[in-house]
């Protein structure tokens, strides 16, 4: 099982970088806004995905003037926003993200993008980046899929966004 599980990643991280690379470098542009000027880049995680932001600013490698947002904290039009949930259509991201269209706040949404008649993170989001995973990655033997990972989807695509952000600041560090 894990070997199929590790070959469906592979396919699943080598689908990402081709169809959302421009928008994981899009996002590291919009998020260098706050992170060389003066406002902060909130990061908040819907759900699982708390693991991105325990990752952003406990991990290793923490994200560059990165904060974690509470519900009702001040913000500024200098801050910028990096959203992860599960799906587009998660309702308390789809709150967060309109309050933050009402008061012109820019910021990046990482789901997995589902149909959907209401509102949508990838309209909502200046940019989206699509987890791709619509199901399980392993089949069953009666049929099913399990094996949904997409808190891993959502780490790799923190990297793609981090590092094009830290390739920004330092471009902008040495032009200083």
């Amino acid at each position: 099982m894990l070997k199929i599980f590790s070959t469906q990643i592979s396919g699943l991280f080598k689908k990402m970088i081709e169809n959302e690379a421009f928008e994981m470098e899009d996002a590291g542009r919009l998020l260098a806004q706050a992170a060389v000027g003066d406002g902060s880049v909130f990061i908040h995680g819907f759900g699982e995905m708390q693991g991105v932001t325990a990752e952003a600013l406990n991990g290793a490698e923490p994200f560059p003037k990165a904060k974690t947002y509470e519900l009702g904290e001040t913000i500024s039009k200098e801050d910028r926003f990096l959203i992860f949930s599960r799906h587009s259509d998660d309702s308390e991201a789809l709150m967060l993200a309109k309050q933050l269209k009402k008061k012109d706040i820019p910021f990046v949404a990482v789901s997995t993008s589902v149909p959907s008649e209401e509102d949508s993170l990838l309209e909502l989001a200046d940019v989206h980046i699509d987890l791709r995973i619509q199901r399980g990655l392993i089949p069953d033997e009666t049929g099913n899929r399990y094996g949904y990972p997409t808190l891993i989807a959502a780490l790799f695509a923190y990297y793609g966004i981090k590092f094009t952000l830290e390739e920004i600041i330092k471009e902008y560090e040495d032009e200083e």
